[in-house]
């Protein structure tokens, strides 16, 4: 694949800042999966579709509005639940993306700082980094869920890891799949990558994603 054109932002950029879910690994279909078997066992019988406009707010968030959808009530017990699951079948559930690897690889070589910024829990973080076979020790902040009071589209995932970093917010890439993930991006006042793992170019655009491709791959251009 191509690389995009950041001759535009050369000698700005500092950091790269990777969402997990959609971006780092493909848990989604994973999370889909393990949420609808976890509801199951409370009696609410959940589809894929209803979870989508969750994508990218938190675990909480992500079930407990499809509870509600459902007529149900939240409780923590429900999502301690769907995690157990994820995480029993996570190696065989989750995809890896080819390109992630290498580019890490390559953005640390070039001297470019990285984090991690999720709205998932500790728990799903961890077993996504340990998953999609990344060193832990490549990322200067993992931020996640409980890190911050407000989760996506609020900027303060993306300001914290900024921040943890030791850089300015206009000196990061964010690469985010989620709608909720490239707003929060854009209000953080920070460029972004939309991949186009979950939603489409034109919708990412949309949102106010700088540019978009199918993978992190893209990001290449930085250090060629």
């Amino acid at each position: 694949m191509a690389g995009l054109d950041f001759s535009d932002i050369a000698g700005k950029v500092k950091a790269v800042i990777f969402d997990m879910d959609g971006v780092l690994v493909d848990s989604e279909p994973a999370m889909y999966k393990a949420s609808i078997a976890g509801l199951r066992e409370f009696g609410i019988e959940a589809k894929a579709e209803d979870f989508k406009p969750f994508v990218g707010t938190g675990e909480k968030s992500f079930i407990g509005n499809v509870v509600r959808l459902h007529g149900g009530v939240y409780r923590d017990e429900m999502k301690n639940r769907v995690y157990e699951i994820y995480c029993r079948d996570i190696d065989r559930e989750i995809v890896r993306f080819p390109a992630v690897l290498p580019t890490v690889k390559a953005l640390r070589g070039a001297g470019i700082l990285l984090a991690i910024a999720s709205a998932a829990d500790a728990v799903k973080v961890n077993a996504n980094i340990r998953a999609a076979g990344l060193d832990p020790a490549d990322f200067g902040a993992v931020v996640k869920a409980g890190d911050v009071e407000r989760l996506k589209p609020a900027p303060d995932i993306f300001l914290k890891a900024a921040a943890l970093l030791g850089v300015d917010p206009c000196e990061c890439i964010v690469c985010e799949d989620a709608e909720n993930g490239v707003r929060a991006a854009k209000a953080g006042g920070m460029f972004c990558l939309g991949v186009t793992s979950s939603f489409s170019d034109e919708r990412l655009r949309e949102l106010g994603a700088d540019w978009t491709a199918p993978d992190i791959g893209a990001l290449g251009a930085l250090v060629n």
